[in-house]
This record gives structure tokens, sequence and C-alpha cells, in this order.
């Protein structure tokens, strides 16, 4: 993977929706689209995007490896063009989650390149996995603070790109509203990620209340402006680039945000 450019995007569409959708945002300049893998195999979708585009990299963000069978991923690799597929990879659970991440990677190893893969990364010891077998690390629900932490252990030639959690409102009780009905209530309730925000500094009951301290550490919200700012301090700490959920965002947002973060 190389450099990746400042600003990425995620989109949940399928289909020719998602064909569409990624045309414009490569017009617009958006550097890396990311598409969410979720519980599922979304390959398919990837190599429709890959061939609906001309030069935009398209990521799995993120394939998971309990799932989707490495055969099937290393033979999408080798089917699309160089440089178009980043592979995104996670979701490996179980009492040794970073041995099956290490076995399974031996298994793409000679076809898919560590420069053409980053994983999705919380703690110490995947961030080191990540800077020894990937291209960098994809995490998600984290704070400035963990971004700058992330960069020391990945160290200056690695990726670091970070999923942001954004709410298009102005008023912070519809913020925390929001963000509270999204996907942090069905995360932190996953050992992975509830054992990161104690790593950032967030009690057990700001997990379990989804309080507003922590809701606002993980959160970007506001009007455009606001939004900029948080994603620039975000950059600043470290992130290589930040990826906005644009579903989530009003359609006016997305070349400003591209502007904005250039």
């Amino acid at each position: 993977m190389t450099k990746p450019g400042p600003l990425g995007a995620t989109l949940n569409t399928t289909g020719a929706e998602a064909v569409a959708a990624a045309a414009e945002l490569e017009e617009l300049g958006y550097a890396t689209l990311w598409l969410p893998g979720g519980q599922g195999n979304n390959l398919p979708l990837i190599a429709e995007v890959v061939h609906g585009t001309a030069t935009i990299p398209v990521a799995s963000g993120i394939l998971p490896v309990d799932r989707v069978p490495a055969a099937e991923v290393a033979r999408a690799y080798a089917d699309l063009p160089a440089g178009r597929f980043v592979v995104g990879l996670g979701g490996a659970h179980g009492p040794r989650p970073l041995a099956t991440l290490n076995d399974y990677l031996d298994e793409i190893d000679d076809t898919v390149p560590a420069s053409a893969r980053i994983l999705s990364a919380l703690g110490p010891r995947m961030l080191e996995l990540a800077r020894d077998r990937a291209a960098g690390a994809y995490p998600y629900l984290v704070t400035t603070d963990y971004v700058a932490s992330a960069r020391e252990i990945l160290g200056a030639d690695r990726q670091l790109v970070v999923l942001m959690n954004v709410v298009a409102a102005t008023d912070q009780a519809e913020v925390r509203e929001v963000a509270r009905g999204g996907s942090l209530k069905f995360l932190a309730g996953m050992p992975g990620y509830a054992a990161n925000f104690r790593r950032m500094g967030f009690t057990d009951a700001d997990i379990a209340d989804l309080s507003d301290r922590l809701v606002d550490g993980l959160t970007v919200g506001g009007d455009l402006d606001a939004v900029v700012a948080r994603l620039r301090e975000y950059r600043a700490a470290g992130a290589d680039q930040v990826v906005v959920p644009l579903g989530a965002l009003p359609r006016e947002w997305w070349p400003e945000l591209v502007k904005a973060l250039d």
C-alpha cells in the first residue's frame, strides 16, 4: 500500500449503486474507498467496484478471516489490477487471535504482499503484527491520544488509517443520541473494543453506560467546519488517512471534505 492520501471514504452500498458512488468519489478526489466487510464476504463487490472505476484503490474494511477463506482472498487479489485492491483483514476471534491472523497471513504470503494488506488493529500486540506483517493498521473508535501512541508502535514507515465515527449534527445532545444508537453500542459489548476503551482511559462505568465522556471522545460531531477541525486533529496526531462514513453525511459535504483535507 503506497502512502495513502489524507481522506478516505466508506459507503454501505452494493451493486450498481456502489459502483456509481465509487466513480463519483474517484472524480471528487477521495484517496481510498473502504467497503465494509461486516460478517460476510464482500470480495465480489470489491471486484465490481474496481472494474467500474479507473484508479481509486478499493479496500476491504474489514474481511473477517474466520469467515473468508485465505484462498479466496489470494485469488481475488491476483485477478484484480495491481495496486487497486487493498486487502484489509481482521475478525480473528477465539482464544488465539494473533496466531489465527499469523496463520492466515502465511497462507496468502505468496500472492498478497505485506505492502498490499492492512490489519484491523487495536491493542499493542495487534499493532505490532500490523507493523511487522502488513502495510499498517486500520483502527476504529479511537481518540487522538490513541492515534499518537499507535504511531509510536507502528513507526514512521507504516500506514495508520483511522475510521472515524462522524455525526453531522450541531446539537451535542443529538450527536450523543445518534452515536449511542449506532455501532458504538454494539461494539462496546465486544471484548476487544471494551479492552481498548479501557486502555484509552475509559472506565467500566463509561463503557457500560456509554457515558458522555466516552461518546464525546470517540465521536466527531458538529457542522462541516467542526468536523474538519477534528479530522485535522487526528491527522496531526499521526493518522496518514482519516476515513469518513459518507452515507451518514450531507451530500454537499462530500466535495468540501476533500478540499478541506487536501
